[in-house]
C-alpha cells in the first residue's frame, strides 16, 4: 500500500514492499491515525506509559510498558522483551489513544504479564533482525513440506521468527484438531529455534496474506478490520441479494465481512414494512412476495403461472392484507394499486430506435434478393441476353478495364509561362 510521500532511491521504491521507510506510515498494515496527538491534556506527566508495537508490518500488535525515560513516537524501531531474548518492532501508537485501544481489547494497564520496552533499536539489533526475517520465506516452504510428509491435515500460513532468532511462531489453519507433537520436535531440530504453534481462522489468514477485494480496494481484514463478526446468508436475504456463493464469498472463501456494514440500515428501513405479508390472496391465485425495495417503499409480488412482477406500495399491501383477513379477495393487484393511489399508473418509457428504421432483417432480405438474382443469371445460357431490371440502375460491364472507362470532361490546365 503506497502513498504519495514514498520516493525512489537506488531503483527501489521507499516504503513499498518494505524496501524502505515511509514518512506517513501508510505502507504499514493495520495503520491507525492518532487523533489525540495534538490535543493538550491537564496532566501530561500522568499520560499513558504503555505503547502499542506492531510486528511483521502490522500483522501482529501487542502492548508493552515503557519504563524508560525516553519518549517514542510513531514509526520508531525499538527493542522489546521476547521469549528468552529480545524482539524488534515498530511503534504503531502512543499516548492517550493507547488507553482506548486497551479498553477495546480488554487489556488491563496494571497487568503483570505485560512485557517491557528495553531500548531504542541499535544497529546490531536491526542487522540481526533483518537476517532472521530473511529466513522466514524459506521456513514457510520447508515447514509445509514437513507437514505434508507427516500427512497432517493442516496448512502453514506464516512463520514469524523473533529478532534474536531464538523463537519461531508457526501460524496454521486446520478444519479439525491436529496432533502436531511429532511435528514440533522435527521443527525444533530443523530450524534450531523454540517452536510455538498458533492456530488461526481463514479470515485471519487472509488478513496476514493480504490482497485486493472485488471492490478494487485492499482487503478490510488486512488494512483496518480487527474484529471478525459472524456472517450468514440471512444477512444477504435482508438486503435482497442473490444467494450466489461465488459472488458473496471473499478471498478467504467465507462470506464477505462487508455484508454486515449496511445491515443496520436495512433493518431500520424494514420496520416500516408490514409483517406476515408474504402471501396475498387474489382471484387469480395467491401472490407471493419476491422482494422489498426500501428506497422506493415498494413490495414486489408475482402471481402463479406468470413471470410478471407487480410493484405495490406499502399502503396497498396493508389494505389488501386487511381485506384478506375479512375473507375478501381482490380481483387484480394492478387494479388495486391504482385504486389506492387514485390515479392511473404512468406508462413506462420503452426503447425508441433513434438511429432509423433500418433493421438487420431488411439488410438480410436485400442480400437474399441479390444472391437469388445472381444465381438466375448464372443459370441462363451464354447466347441469351441477360435481362436487366430498371431498379438495378445502369448496367456495368464486369469485363471493362479500368483504363478504358471514359473520364469526366475536365478543363485543360492553364497556360503557364516558361521559367527564365
Amino acid at each position: 500500500m503506497g502513498c504519495t510521500s514514498c520516493g525512489t532511491a537506488n531503483g527501489k521504491p521507499n516504503g513499498c514492499k518494505s524496501n524502505g521507510g515511509c514518512s506517513t506510515g501508510g505502507c504499514n498494515r493495520m495503520n491507525v491515525h492518532d487523533w489525540l496527538a495534538n490535543l493538550p491534556f491537564s496532566d501530561p506527566e500522568g499520560s499513558c506509559r504503555v505503547i502499542e508495537i506492531s510486528f511483521n508490518n502490522g500483522s501482529r500488535k501487542e502492548f508493552y510498558r515503557n519504563n524508560t525515560l525516553q519518549t517514542f513516537l510513531k514509526g520508531d524501531l525499538i527493542t522489546v522483551e521476547g521469549v528468552s531474548g529480545f524482539d524488534v518492532g515498530t511503534v504503531s501508537l502512543s499516548g492517550e489513544l493507547v488507553r482506548l485501544q486497551m479498553k477495546k481489547r480488554r487489556v488491563s494497564e496494571d497487568s503483570q504479564e505485560m512485557k517491557k520496552v528495553l531500548r531504542r533499536a541499535t544497529d546490531m539489533d536491526i542487522q540481526k533482525w533483518k537476517e532472521n526475517k530473511s529466513r522466514e520465506a524459506a521456513a514457510v516452504i520447508r515447514s509445509r513440506a514437513i507437514s505434508r510428509q507427516l500427512k497432517l491435515e493442516m496448512k502453514i500460513c506464516e512463520v514469524e521468527i523473533q529478532a534474536d532468532g531464538r523463537k519461531a511462531t508457526f501460524f496454521y489453519t486446520a478444519d479439525d484438531r491436529v496432533d502436531f507433537r511429532e511435528l514440533i520436535k522435527i521443527y525444533a531440530s530443523e530450524f534450531r529455534v523454540k517452536v510455538e504453534m498458533k492456530q488461526i481462522g481463514a479470515r485471519q489468514e487472509s488478513g496476514k496474506v493480504g490482497g485486493i477485494g472485488s471492490c478494487g480496494r485492499e482487503l478490510c481484514c488486512s488494512s483496518w478490520l480487527t474484529d471478525f463478526k459472524s456472517v450468514t446468508t440471512t444477512i444477504a436475504r435482508y438486503q435482497n441479494l442473490s444467494i450466489n456463493q461465488a459472488k458473496l464469498s471473499g478471498q478467504c472463501g467465507r462470506l464477505k465481512c462487508c455484508l454486515n456494514y449496511e445491515l443496520d440500515t436495512y433493518l431500520d428501513a424494514l420496520q416500516n414494512f408490514p409483517d406476515n405479508a408474504e402471501t396475498l390472496e387474489t382471484q387469480k391465485g395467491n401472490a407471493s412476495l419476491v422482494k422489498k425495495d426500501i428506497f422506493k417503499n415498494l413490495m414486489w409480488y408475482t402471481l402463479p403461472d406468470s413471470n410478471r412482477q407487480y410493484p405495490l406500495t406499502i399502503e396497498t399491501v396493508r389494505k389488501i392484507y386487511s381485506q384478506n383477513a375479512k375473507g375478501i379477495k381482490v380481483d387484480d393487484l394492478e387494479v388495486a394499486d391504482m385504486q389506492q393511489q387514485g390515479k392511473a399508473r404512468p406508462v413506462e418509457h420503452q426503447f425508441v430506435d433513434v438511429v432509423g428504421q433500418i433493421s438487420l432483417r431488411t439488410l438480410e432480405r436485400n442480400t437474399q434478393k441479390r444472391k437469388q438474382r445472381e444465381r438466375q443469371e448464372r443459370q441462363q445460357p451464354q447466347g441469351q441476353q441477360q435481362q436487366h431490371h430498371p431498379k438495378d440502375g445502369p448496367r456495368k460491364d464486369p469485363h471493362q478495364n479500368q483504363k478504358d472507362r471514359p473520364r469526366p470532361n475536365t478543363p485543360p490546365p492553364p497556360n503557364r509561362k516558361p521559367k527564365k
